[in-house]
């Protein structure tokens, strides 16, 4: 083959190379696109469901009025009127907290399988979140969070999220070099563990109103959701969400393994420890606002994985806009599915998620990886 031939085909091959980058960037937008659109339309129409029927008009009038503070006249006083208090006041806190809880999970559950190589991984599993309802069990049920303020509670759920994870990521580590499956099994160890302080905690407590409480509580539940206490959480979960897409690469590397990242010059096991620290951080603080909501940080990431790929760069985004349609969704079943009544929604996502979680492994579609 000529010189004048080898480039032609150098430069076809560029330009087949470039076309397909930018078919790729087309496609990766338009979707991002359209799950953003169905998160609005799915905050939007969950405002609706309710014991109190309120029309899609009025659920407009309210959100316009309160969001642009403008005039809007009416028979309804739109500032103190009940249609405002029930649609500003409770519901759209409650949706916005379902979105921002529902896109940290799944974050969390692509980061942590990424981190052990292992499509099981997520915080229950590896009893992160066990840890978080040991800190905050303890801190409601010795009253140390009535006397240093509600904060408190989430403190000591990120600590006790934080010391689980560092004793599992110790325990999988001593001895011969840590491995996926010791990583799973030294959680799930621990996780039985602090499952048992925090028994033992509420039976020494002997505070009947408190069980009540705690038990909704570790069911996970959103009916804590107001303006005062949806910041925070929103600001964490967003905020890891976002480093987190900055580190695609590393989350991409982790998954070929540190041998290969040592020869691409980039140290992991420093970067898991960051991981670590983080994760556990948005776990304690989902723990601390909504108690323990299981299986999204696990079958999501399944779900996204099997359309976009493994490229976290895609996996991230997609897997927490997802996420969070999908807890905003299961939320409305909480309050629609018993009349008078309110379901905890971690036995929605237990219910939705358990069957499907044994779907995959019948028809062994839970791949990882290059594997």
């Amino acid at each position: 083959m000529e010189a004048g031939e080898l480039i032609t085909k150098k430069r076809n091959d560029q330009i087949k190379f470039k076309k397909k980058l930018i078919k790729e960037k087309k496609v990766l937008f338009a979707g991002i696109f359209i799950l953003t659109v169905l998160l609005l339309i799915s905050m939007i129409l969950s405002l609706l469901f309710g014991p109190v029927d309120i029309t899609v008009f009025e659920t407009f009038r309210v959100i316009y009025h309160n969001i642009f503070k403008l005039f809007i006249k009416s028979n309804i006083s739109l500032s103190s009127g009940i249609s405002n208090d029930i649609i500003w006041g409770i519901r759209f806190p409650r949706v916005i907290m379902a979105a921002v809880i529902g896109m940290g999970l799944s974050v969390i559950g692509v980061v942590m399988q990424a981190m052990v190589k292992n499509p099981l991984a997520n915080p229950y599993t590896l009893g992160v979140s066990s840890g978080a309802s040991l800190g905050a069990t303890f801190a409601i049920m010795i009253g140390v969070g009535s006397v240093f303020g509600p904060h408190f509670i989430g403190l000591s759920a990120f600590l006790g999220a934080l010391i689980s994870s560092l004793v599992v990521y110790s325990i999988a580590n001593i001895g011969a070099k840590s491995s996926s499956i010791k990583l799973l099994l030294s959680g799930m160890a621990v996780s039985a563990l602090c499952s048992a302080f925090s028994s033992f905690i509420i039976f020494i407590a002997n505070d009947a109103q408190g069980m009540r409480t705690l038990t909704f509580w570790l069911m996970g539940s959103l009916v804590s959701a107001t303006w005062d206490n949806i910041l925070l959480p929103a600001v964490i979960l967003i905020a890891g969400g976002l480093y987190f897409l900055s580190q695609f690469r590393n989350l991409n590397m982790m998954l070929l393994g540190d041998e290969s990242a040592i020869t691409l010059g980039s140290d992991l096991n420093f970067y898991r420890k960051i991981y670590i620290v983080i994760t556990a951080l948005m776990t304690g603080m989902v723990v601390y606002v909504a108690g323990t909501i299981g299986f999204v940080g696990l079958i999501i990431p399944h779900i996204v994985r099997a359309v976009v790929g493994t490229d976290h760069k895609k996996l991230i985004v997609f897997s927490g806009l997802t996420g969070a349609i999908f807890l905003i969704w299961t939320d409305v079943l909480a309050r629609s599915l018993l009349q008078g009544t309110e379901m905890p929604i971690g036995i929605i996502t237990s219910l939705l998620g358990a069957p499907f979680f044994i779907w995959i492994l019948i028809r062994k579609t839970y791949g990882f990886g290059g594997n």
